[in-house]
């Protein structure tokens, strides 16, 4: 079948059109469930739970009201630009060149990294399930298994990914349903409001500490922009995807979050003594129903994180490799498109390469989780506060915009809730990342000294007059 024309021609930028255009609104949302993972607080529960003083669906609240201006932002950019790369694409022709450039490498420490801390946590769930099998040898399966499947291009993956999302509902539904029952039967503290509001435990201070923590299970909604180019809709799907998705898998996130936090028999010892095997969420499914629901939710995560969520991770950062180097900023080798397949096949290689150093890495380390996961979240985070920036920047400022909800108060409002989140992120994630920025400086430099200073075409950018325009369209 013949690739649907693009919504809007990439030509106007000086670039071909070289991926497959046969995503539908409908593929789209499905991408972004599976990379979100409806079951993503099952493996986090417990760090979530000490981290908000037992408030867990409070910090998932929280963490869905700061992402959903962070979506309205990216669903104004992907109309604007709607082309891969995300924030890298966004801030480097809402902004400036160079500002990009710093994005994108930033944005490496959530697109790189995520893959191999996928990989690393379904190899250790699977381990509990599996001990005669080591950690590394999972992570050496999973890599393969997606990696496949990413080479035979995005049609085969949007097939997997629909799969994989039914099963992930199925368990869902199962856990949520038994446990209620559970609760009603008098089993856990029985129904109250403390996942949601403690007066004992609350600060604010505590709570967007969690939340920092919790907004892990929120990152891949924005992986839908890195197939603005696999898109055959308009543009617009692209934004209201991204919406949709974070909503939905944000009012699941509270519901299981809640449920769990009242099937914990000893809530002061978990925020006492934290939850260091990753058990806290198998053991409130075994509290309700016994050890077969505990295996079921276990067995879950790891098919869930190591297959299903990894696998569309590794799709999204080749995407970005590709948008960086055909700019030839990486080098440009992996922007090479596989000629029947029509996939970025050497950054997808790249990708598992580097998923793979990784995740056998930290399998080594007691606090490889830990240490991925935090870079991961500083780099997501730290990207977010500039894409708010080219909202402003861009139709504010340069295209004199007059809606001024969705070009300057949601974007400052997103801002705001995100540095105050940055602000009471961990320590170590934040000196970590800094380093990586200055690196990235560093990298910049040398690019601007050889003669290679990043350059972008805006040569397709909205006029003044169709800015305006634009402020009369319904919100995505």
């Amino acid at each position: 079948m013949a690739d649907t024309p693009a919504p809007q021609g990439i030509e106007s930028y000086g670039y071909r059109q070289e991926l497959r255009r046969s995503l539908t609104f409908t593929d789209l949302l499905v991408y972004g469930l599976v990379f979100m993972v409806p079951i993503a607080p099952f493996g986090i529960f417990g760090s979530v739970f000490q981290g908000s003083g037992g408030m867990v669906a409070l910090a998932y609240v929280l963490g869905m009201v700061a992402m959903a201006f962070t979506a309205l932002s990216y669903a104004q950019m992907s109309r604007a630009f709607p082309m891969a790369g995300s924030v890298y694409t966004y801030a480097g022709r809402g902004i400036g060149a160079p500002v990009g450039f710093l994005s994108g490498w930033m944005i490496l420490l959530d697109y790189v990294l995520v893959p191999g801390l996928l990989y690393l946590i379904a190899g250790v769930a699977m381990n509990s399930l599996v001990p005669s099998v080591p950690v590394w040898l999972w992570v050496v399966g999973f890599v393969l298994l997606n990696t496949a499947v990413n080479y035979l291009g995005i049609e085969t993956t949007a097939k997997v990914n629909k799969a994989v999302l039914v099963g992930e509902l199925v368990v869902l539904a199962l856990f949520v349903v038994v446990g209620v029952a559970a609760l009603a039967d008098g089993k856990g503290r029985g129904f109250d409001f403390t996942p949601l509001y403690d007066g004992h435990t609350f600060s604010w201070s505590l709570v967007f500490g969690a939340v920092s923590i919790a907004v892990l299970s929120f990152l891949g909604f924005d992986g839908i922009s890195t197939l603005a180019e696999e898109n055959r809709d308009s543009a617009r799907a692209i934004g209201r995807s991204m919406v949709a998705a974070l909503l939905l898998a944000g009012t699941l996130f509270i519901v299981q979050t809640w449920v769990a936090s009242l099937l914990v028999t000893d809530p002061a010892a978990l925020v006492a003594d934290g939850d260091p095997d990753g058990t806290a969420f198998y053991d409130a499914a075994r509290t309700a129903a016994g050890g077969w629901l505990a295996t079921l939710t276990a067995a879950a995560t790891a098919v869930a994180w190591g297959f299903a969520n990894s696998l569309v991770a590794q799709a999204a950062t080749s995407r970005l490799l590709f948008a960086m180097a055909r700019d030839r900023q990486p080098p440009s080798f992996l922007a090479k498109v596989h000629p029947r397949r029509r996939v970025p096949v050497n950054a997808t290689l790249l990708t598992a390469g580097v998923s793979l150093a990784l995740g056998l890495y930290m399998s080594s380390r007691d606090d490889g989780i830990t240490l991925l996961s935090t870079l991961v979240n500083f780099g997501a985070l730290t990207t977010f506060l500039v894409l708010h920036v080219a909202v402003v920047v861009h139709y504010l400022v340069r295209n004199r915009s007059r809606d001024y909800w969705r070009h300057l108060a949601a974007p400052v409002l997103g801002f705001a809730i995100l540095a105050y989140v940055v602000v009471n992120a961990n320590i170590a994630a934040q000196r970590l990342g800094f380093v990586w920025l200055l690196v990235g400086a560093v990298v910049l430099t040398g690019l601007v000294v050889t003669g290679r200073t990043p350059k972008l075409s805006v040569a397709g950018a909205p006029t003044a007059e169709n800015a305006t325009e634009n402020t009369t369209e319904e919100t995505p």
